[in-house]
């Protein structure tokens, strides 16, 4: 038994050899590049997500907007982002998929986390990244060597603060000998849920996180990944992958010859039967990124929570 079966958000999203379905958050179309988001119809789009069963909404983190790397990323900040949604909606998960522990102070990170957590009734997911967007290092005068220990340390540093009143913290960036870190999470602890490697080894992951994220690969190559991942834990901690679709009016479209970078083009009954196939692969979640084309998002997403979601449903809790 996971230690967070009693957490709200993972026990919502995860339980073993089941999958289901989170999507990415907000919903935004390919032209939408005016950073500006309209919030009450994202609040409404959230809310029909929930409605609909999806498990979780996962947003990004992107520190800083680069004009070079192919796409905005997230406007806000997703821990504000995260506790103003959390306002608008009562049971469905909120994660951030996933935040960049390098450029951002642990003891900064632990005090958002543990307030996301709080303001939103442990529904938190906190998943773990070392970063991928050359500017953001030097701008931030981070030593891009070094993001490997810095995730090991943020992810040591937090643990530490949340179990721990007045902890003896000394770290790289951490020099802790007197004050605490408030609020503590109602179960001393956060799902930290690593993505990809990290820099890190496999056997690492599995000992200090509570779940892996790793991106879609060839069916046989993410069948090995998953057994591997399941092979280094000694308790149930799910493996979750994000899958970037482009729904078609038609319900038995095939997929689409015309490739879409980690997914695809197809009708809803393609998709089901490759969320089935995943599911037998050891795939516990994935989130699921909405290219919506000419069709408006609430259309697809009412599409997707009559069609689809029923098979790969939230997990209730008993």
């Amino acid at each position: 038994m996971n230690n967070f079966q009693s957490h709200n958000g993972f026990a919502r999203t995860f339980q073993k050899n089941k999958l289901t379905l989170g999507i990415s958050f907000p919903f935004e179309t390919e032209e939408d590049h005016s950073h500006i988001l309209d919030m009450t119809s994202q609040m409404k789009l959230a809310k029909q997500a929930e409605d609909a069963g999806f498990a979780a909404l996962f947003v990004r983190d992107s520190p800083l907007f680069d004009p070079n790397f192919g796409d905005t990323g997230v406007v806000h900040d997703p821990f504000q982002l995260l506790a103003f949604t959390s306002a608008h909606t009562k049971e469905i998960a909120l994660g951030i998929a996933s935040v960049i522990t390098t450029l951002r102070h642990p003891l900064h990170l632990a005090k958002s986390a543990a307030s996301l957590d709080a303001l939103s009734t442990q529904r938190f997911l906190f998943g773990a990244a070392t970063g991928d967007r050359l500017i953001e290092f030097p701008v931030f005068k981070v030593d891009r060597e070094n993001r490997n220990e810095l995730f090991k340390e943020s992810i040591q540093v937090m643990r530490k603060s949340w179990k721990e009143s007045f902890p003896n913290i000394q770290s790289a960036r951490v020099g802790l000998g007197e004050g605490d870190v408030i609020p503590k999470p109602l179960l001393q602890d956060i799902p930290i849920l690593g993505t990809g490697y990290s820099g890190q080894t496999i056997e690492w992951l599995a000992k200090h996180t509570d779940g892996w994220m790793f991106y879609g690969q060839e069916a046989s190559r993410q069948k090995q990944l998953s057994e591997q991942w399941r092979n280094a834990t000694s308790e149930f901690k799910p493996f979750t992958q994000p899958l970037v679709i482009n729904l078609s009016e038609k319900p038995n479209a095939p997929p689409s010859p015309v490739p879409i970078k980690l997914g695809f083009s197809s009708g809803h009954k393609f998709l089901i039967d490759y969320l089935y196939a995943l599911e037998k692969m050891g795939v516990n979640h994935v989130i699921l990124a909405v290219k919506t084309g000419h069709r408006p998002i609430a259309e697809v997403l009412q599409e997707l929570g009559e069609f689809v979601v029923p098979y790969f449903r939230a997990h209730r809790r008993i």
